[in-house]
């Protein structure tokens, strides 16, 4: 049996008492809200913090207010089923609300939270097994190690990005509001990722994300895909985000694309996108972007399946999920 090690558990009422005992604790501590991820890598010794800060008792973090007239805020502690089933969110944003639903178990996504799958940790074959597991064929360089066993020779960490709510951001143009003690600040979700597979996050480690915010739904329409073995628990192998808006004569006026599960952060297909922008969505053209789309697409052997064949589904993820926004 697997067992978490040991730890001291935070319990702070508000996010500025939270602030405060992560900048007091500094290094030696984590937030967990959720903990579907956290946990289970801290019973395979991924992380082994001597402090835990928890964020569930925080009220602020589990609120979802605004419209999608003017845009929406969702806290950083709203649950995945909670999104998921959100009637605004399912009419006005469904991509998102398709990508909550999608994560795992029912029993999961009632404790998983957006934030927590935003900040998802970077995945890879070699680096999510047991200690024992890792020692005994040598430890990667996301942890322990000094090589990366996906790609000997090359200097970097290549684990991916698994998340499936990101993708969805990124093309929804979707904002987060990071908070710690010396202020707060709001960035583009697309900023929030690096192309590292070790340190993949821009957010600085005093940090807090307390909300997801939207924009004005305007006319965007969005719709999500995933790729995995089975039809449920799996991460994904491929996620597929597009979201369009469309002129008065139907023409595409903005085109997002973007790609999960493929690079150490989420890939922006910006030039297959563009090729969109001012036609109508043609059998031909659907076609050409999807072949466009899937050139930014370079797995590695680092999860299930093989390249070849994530490589080859991409244009057909893509080509489903522009046809689906055609009808």
């Amino acid at each position: 049996m697997l067992r978490l090690p040991p730890f001291r558990y935070l319990a702070p009422r508000g996010l500025d008492e939270a602030a405060q005992m992560l900048a007091q604790e500094g290094e030696q501590a984590m937030l967990v809200a959720g903990g579907t991820d956290l946990y289970p890598n801290m019973k395979r010794r991924q992380f082994t913090p001597p402090v835990l800060i928890g964020l569930r008792a925080i009220p602020a973090l589990r609120s979802i207010s605004g419209s999608p007239g003017q845009g929406m805020r969702i806290g950083a502690g709203v649950t995945l089923s909670t999104l998921a089933a959100h009637a605004l969110i399912l009419q006005h944003y469904p991509a998102l609300a398709t990508a909550a639903g999608s994560v795992s178990t029912p029993q999961l996504r009632n404790a998983g939270t957006i934030g927590g799958n935003l900040l998802l940790d970077t995945r890879c074959n070699y680096y999510n097994q047991t200690e024992f597991w890792r020692h005994s064929i040598g430890y990667c360089m996301k942890k322990d190690g000094d090589v990366c066993l996906v790609a000997p020779g090359s200097p970097r960490c290549w684990a991916i990005s698994s998340a499936d709510t990101a993708p969805v951001l990124v093309s929804l143009g979707a904002q987060v509001r990071l908070v710690s003690v010396r202020g707060e600040r709001v960035l583009p979700v697309r900023e929030l990722f690096r192309d590292d597979g070790m340190d993949p996050y821009t957010k600085a480690a005093d940090e807090i994300l307390t909300e997801v915010i939207l924009p004005p739904a305007d006319g965007w329409r969005s719709v999500y895909l995933k790729l995995r073995r089975r039809g449920s628990f799996d991460f994904p192998l491929l996620g597929v985000a597009v979201a369009l808006r469309f002129a008065a004569d139907g023409t595409v006026a903005d085109a997002r694309i973007t790609l999960g599960a493929v690079a150490s952060h989420p890939v922006e297909a910006s030039e297959a996108a563009a090729q969109l922008v001012g036609q109508s969505l043609s059998s031909e053209l659907i076609d050409a972007v999807a072949v466009a789309a899937s050139r930014r697409s370079k797995p590695l052997d680092n999860a299930d399946l093989t390249i070849n064949y994530r490589k080859q589904v991409t244009p057909v993820f893509v080509r489903r999920a522009l046809s689906q926004l055609a009808r």
